[in-house]
């Protein structure tokens, strides 16, 4: 590892550089999504007093751009659905057994057998019967137990008594079922660190290293480390369909895998509100596996064990710690590096806790923690002018797709609902008498009305993808499962567009995010 590399690749924000030119350009860049973002919304409302027949005539073609995409998506969502139900119906571990040795694209690799998975659970604070449905899926998976090395990367903040109680528990259930089952207590206060995911799993996957990969002498290309948010809940195929695509996607060193988080271990317990994000949220990662060029790693992911080694494993001083390892890895390796689709989900937690207000407010804080990814927007841009050896075309590209995701997440849907009918309001006598004016709300709502059929198709794929009904919930609740989706324009403004532009307008002005973990209840599940 170059020090070149090592000069630019840690960065967390523009304080971090001690060069005032290279601190003034990547403050620079932490402004941009924010300022792209608030210059948009800004001008629509001054050019709505000052030129309204143009802002009319924008938010005509931009909402026909809505209905477009829409469909677009549409397309996409099903396809991808299709291929996750197909995956979802192959028992991968037959296929694996079939896999002739002579289409392994690793050489180092004699049998799939040779493969290891080390699997790392960061936790904080989290119930023992939450964590242990997520040990017990990794345990039923039917890759080869003698393979799997768990570690529950525990948080020394999270106090001693609770963290001795859960870890007691599951190493007496789990501690002889894998090849190697370990626990971590990541300390608190590090120098350079600010609590959070990154850091914990970090720390576990590097005593994971030494204490046992390094000892036993395991070849990190034979390792396959999967870091999966603790609520995370794997099929039984998961690890054999992971190990298939490892030893068959062409420079697969150079890839991370990617499943689909369906947030649908608990949807039954949530809120109507809470549900339409959850499922909005799925929707939005299953259309992402039909455009992988676009895809990078979020949440629970999976990536090569000697790339994460080369990278010197996840940041432990940012938030977004789940994408910034693709940025870490698409740098280190001069753009030779992407995102694999897997086509297969994974069952996670929709956000819910005991009170309704309480799980508005920690939708929020989620989606305003995601919507931080932004900070990866300067990251990568500083990076792009650090490396002269990524191609300029991938670099147009991602920074193209990048910022035009950031700014649609918190422009999009305030053009759409609230800016569409200030022409109308702001317009004055002159522009209200023209035949524009008196069809601008006709126009815009038919045109979104289209548009809205497409929660048509999401409502039925909802229905698709809710787990068995729970004895205590009647058969009309389904009948809520689908007319809850005449929330989605709520939603789409109080918890994506408003958490979105909070997260660009905080990085824009320097004030920074820490990571805020995101509280998981069981409420009347049962593990």
């Amino acid at each position: 590892m170059t020090s070149k590399y090592m000069d630019y690749t840690k960065l967390s924000r523009a304080t971090d550089l001690s060069d005032p030119k290279e601190r003034f350009l990547y403050r620079f860049f932490e402004t941009l999504p924010g300022v792209l973002a608030w210059a948009t919304l800004l001008l629509i409302v001054l050019f709505s007093f000052t030129a309204p027949l143009w802002i009319a005539i924008f938010i005509i073609l931009f909402d026909i751009y809505w209905l477009i995409k829409t469909i677009f998506l549409s397309f996409h969502l099903r396809q991808a659905f299709k291929q996750l139900r197909e995956n979802m119906t192959v028992n991968w571990m037959e296929r694996l057994k079939q896999l002739p040795t002579a289409n392994y694209e690793l050489r180092s690799v004699k049998s799939w057998q040779d493969v290891y998975h080390l699997v790392i659970l960061p936790m904080y604070k989290e119930s023992t019967e939450l964590v242990s449905a997520s040990v017990e899926s990794v345990m039923r998976a039917d890759y080869p137990k003698n393979k799997m090395i768990v570690v529950l990367a525990q948080e020394e903040r999270a106090g001693e008594e609770h963290n001795r109680m859960v870890r007691e528990y599951l190493e007496k259930e789990y501690g002889s079922q894998f090849f190697k089952f370990i626990t971590t207590t990541h300390p608190a206060d590090l120098p350079g660190e600010i609590p959070g995911k990154g850091a914990n799993a970090t720390y576990g996957a590097r005593v994971a290293k030494e204490k046992i990969i390094d000892a036993l002498n395991i070849q990190y290309d034979h390792i396959i480390v999967s870091n999966l948010d603790i609520d995370t809940v794997v099929p039984a195929h998961y690890f054999s369909l992971l190990t298939h695509l490892y030893l068959t996607t062409p420079d697969s060193l150079h890839t991370s895998f990617q499943p689909i988080p369906l947030y649908t271990n608990n949807i039954w317990e949530a809120p109507a509100l809470a549900r339409v994000v959850a499922f909005s949220a799925t929707f939005w990662h299953t259309i992402q596996q039909e455009r992988p060029e676009r895809l990078t790693t979020f949440s629970s992911h999976s990536m090569p064990f000697q790339a994460l080694v080369d990278i010197d494993f996840w940041q432990t001083n940012m938030v977004s710690e789940d994408s910034r390892v693709f940025w870490q890895c698409f740098l280190r390796y001069n753009g030779q590096y992407r995102v694999t689709p897997m086509f297969y989900s994974v069952a996670m937690d929709a956000n819910v806790t005991p009170t309704f207000w309480q799980t508005l407010k920690n939708i929020y804080k989620q989606q305003r923690r995601w919507g931080y990814g932004v900070e990866n927007v300067p990251y990568f841009l500083f990076g792009f002018h650090k490396n002269k050896q990524i191609p300029l075309r991938k670099k147009i590209y991602y920074v193209f797709n990048v910022l035009e995701g950031f700014h649609s997440w918190a422009t999009n849907a305030l053009i759409i609902f609230m800016l569409g009918w200030l022409p109308v309001w702001a317009g004055g006598p002159e522009f209200n008498q023209t035949v524009l004016s008196l069809n601008l709300p006709q126009l815009t709502r038919t045109i979104m009305s289209l548009a809205m059929v497409g929660m048509i198709s999401s409502a039925v794929l909802s229905l698709v993808l809710l787990p068995p009904r729970p004895p205590q919930y009647r058969r009309f609740s389904y009948v809520w499962m689908v007319a809850q989706w005449i929330l989605f324009p709520i939603t789409t403004i109080l918890l994506g567009a408003f958490p979105g532009i909070e997260a660009q307008t905080r990085l824009m002005l320097g004030k920074y995010l820490g990571f805020w973990v995101t509280p998981k209840y069981m409420l009347n599940r049962k593990s």
